[in-house]
């Protein structure tokens, strides 16, 4: 009977303790969102749209009104300096997504990435100047081998990991982000697509690569392996600090969605002015394997 009795008390003290805290989230402005690209032997691209507030709601009108149109895009190489032109694409049947490219009327500033090269990117928008850059870097890292084995404690036999080694040149300062394409597929980004070589500084590893994911889909089974038969390409790139800084604090966050445990984390862009977003170069290796 004591026991029972302390036991509620004990239930009743920290009830007691208990405060509700109610947070009260201010509309936010609209800000510039910049997903800017450029890579070795591509053409660059822009896509500005602007962000949402915390209550709006999310719709397939609301995303293509936040695309921004009408801005003003110069990319520079230090020896060109090309404005570019708005451009559309399809994202699902009658509806449109853009983005700024070399504007094939002005070829004679137009350019395609360099490695070992670095880059300005200048946005006017809503008469805001936003500015960034970017580097692609020499091609430091690539693959020393790929192949596949079956999946580890797995009974379907069908089922294959990717393996990869690489031998990581000494010298601190290098970081990778990675792609997988399956069949016809385009090429994602995987779950954790980008690491640094502060633990593996100047060896030589062999581990295991996962398939890069759709993060606008629901995972489905067997989203971790590669089948047998599979046609599968890699695109492996090597990146600056500010690319692996966005892109790790970027998935930190992403991942953090949903778990009350999290640790908060800002996601750290390289665009001026309070822009959200980043310019990224990307020296990338590619090679396709037919998975056995």
């Amino acid at each position: 009977m004591n026991r029972l009795l302390f036991s509620l008390l004990f239930i009743v003290s920290f009830t007691a303790c208990e405060k509700n805290i109610d947070f009260k989230l201010q509309e936010s402005n609209p800000t510039l969102v910049v997903d800017a690209e450029i890579e070795n032997g591509s053409a660059p691209r822009v896509m500005l749209t602007k962000s949402f507030s915390y209550y709006s709601q999310l719709s397939a009108t609301a995303l293509l009104n936040s695309f921004v149109h009408d801005a003003e895009v110069y990319i520079s190489n230090g020896q060109y300096t090309h404005r570019m032109k708005e451009f559309t694409y399809p994202i699902f049947p009658g509806l449109n997504g853009y983005y700024y490219g070399i504007d094939s009327s002005s070829l004679n500033t137009a350019f395609v990435g360099e490695l070992n090269t670095s880059y300005q990117l200048r946005i006017v928008a809503d008469g805001k100047e936003y500015r960034s850059q970017t580097s692609i870097t020499p091609l430091n890292i690539k693959p020393d081998s790929i192949y596949f084995k079956p999946a580890p404690f797995n009974p379907d036999t069908n089922k294959r990991v990717m393996m990869i080694k690489i031998t990581e040149p000494a010298g601190l300062g290098n970081y990778i982000r990675y792609f997988t394409k399956r069949n016809s597929e385009p090429f994602f980004p995987g779950f954790n697509s980008v690491f640094s070589d502060e633990v593996i500084d100047g060896s030589t590893i062999t581990f295991q690569l996962e398939p890069g994911v759709n993060r606008n889909d629901l995972p489905k089974p067997g989203d971790n392996f590669f089948m047998k038969g599979d046609t599968v390409s890699i695109r492996y790139s090597n990146i600056d600090r500010s690319a692996y800084t966005f892109w790790s604090t970027w998935e930190f966050s992403q991942q953090s969605i949903g778990n009350p445990f999290a640790q908060p984390v800002k996601v750290l862009g390289n665009v001026s002015n309070g822009a959200l977003g980043a310019f990224c170069g990307y020296a990338s290796w590619y090679n396709t394997y037919i998975v056995d």
